[in-house]
């Protein structure tokens, strides 16, 4: 069976509306949430960037929802930091919390004034991090010189048990060097081939535990309607890594994604006003091998895809192998 989550955007949406957005799915029969962790929106019309940490918080005391999250350590965050906070939703949330960590964006981890580094610098960087939040969640006490200096850390409240630590991934490069580390992986919708590639390239590299996709969708009563809300709110859909990872600010994405054109919003949403469309595009992806699918309606008004969804999309998605 697949757990069928709704996706969280703070980017788009205050967080109080988000709490009510997820409190709704809840209800509605969603079996999970995530949010993105973000410090600016991708462009100016989407408008918001709530902060994820005291957010979740307040989502996993509001329902009985497992939640997770995509963040970045190592440079917006120290790793300690993003190891006490994954701690201390553990302990107060026992087995409903998990953090996927990522190499990052310039968008949000320019702020700190330092320089963004290269690729292969950030995986590296990104694997530093990782073992020193494992490190630091398995209670030891850690000293660490590397791409990250940690000095004599420890965290003095720990959960009954280690929140998972999955890893993101876009490409299937990035999925099999992370498979030795991680409890688990998260890709975003792309071309079918690719997540195939994607997928067979952490298990093929020995990649344990769940695979989870999100999926970028557009609803409305017409398609018009659909593709409207798709360009108004995730045109910045459209540029692709490695740009997506290296450009710094709204204006930036809204330069580069000016000439899309409706074929390359498709291509970067799901755009439909269909149930039984939607439902059968993201079956065929799930079946790729995913253990987990997070529907991100790109809109700002969450209620009547909320509504939709669980009444059409998650009975349907639910029964996929």
């Amino acid at each position: 069976m697949t757990t069928v989550g709704i996706h969280a955007s703070h980017e788009q949406i205050p967080p109080g509306a988000l709490l009510r957005a997820v409190i709704r799915a809840e209800a509605a029969g969603f079996d999970a949430a995530m949010c993105s962790d973000h410090f600016a929106p991708w462009t100016d019309a989407q408008g918001e960037s709530g902060f994820a940490w005291s957010w979740l918080g307040a989502a996993l005391a509001s329902t009985a929802l497992p939640f997770g999250v995509v963040t970045a350590p190592g440079q917006r965050y120290h790793p300690a930091i993003t190891a006490q906070a994954i701690a201390t939703l553990g302990e107060m949330f026992p087995g409903r919390f998990w953090a996927a960590l990522g190499s990052g964006e310039a968008m949000n981890e320019h702020i700190t004034g330092d320089g963004w580094p290269p690729k292969e610098a950030r995986n590296a960087r990104l694997r530093e991090c990782a073992d020193v939040i494992r490190a630091l969640l398995a209670g030891e006490e850690v000293t660490h010189t590397g791409l990250i200096t940690v000095d004599r850390a420890r965290l003095w409240t720990l959960p009954s048990h280690p929140p998972a630590l999955l890893a993101a991934a876009v490409s299937a490069g990035t999925a099999g060097r992370v498979a030795e580390w991680a409890d688990g992986l998260i890709t975003v919708a792309q071309e079918p081939d690719a997540l195939a590639r994607v997928v067979d390239a952490y298990r093929s590299a020995g990649g344990r535990g769940p695979i989870a996709l999100q999926v970028h969708l557009s609803y409305a009563g017409s398609d018009a309607e659909a593709l409207r809300i798709a360009s108004d709110q995730w045109r910045a859909g459209v540029v692709r890594p490695p740009l997506a990872w290296d450009l710094d600010s709204p204006d930036a994405f809204e330069a580069a994604s000016a000439d899309a054109t409706e074929d390359d919003i498709r291509a970067a949403v799901m755009v439909s006003s269909d149930p039984s469309e939607l439902a059968a595009r993201i079956a065929a992806l799930v079946e790729l091998g995913f253990d987990s699918v997070y529907l991100h309606h790109v809109g700002t008004e969450q209620d009547a895809f909320i509504d939709m969804a669980g009444a059409e999309l998650v009975p349907a998605l639910g029964g996929v192998a």
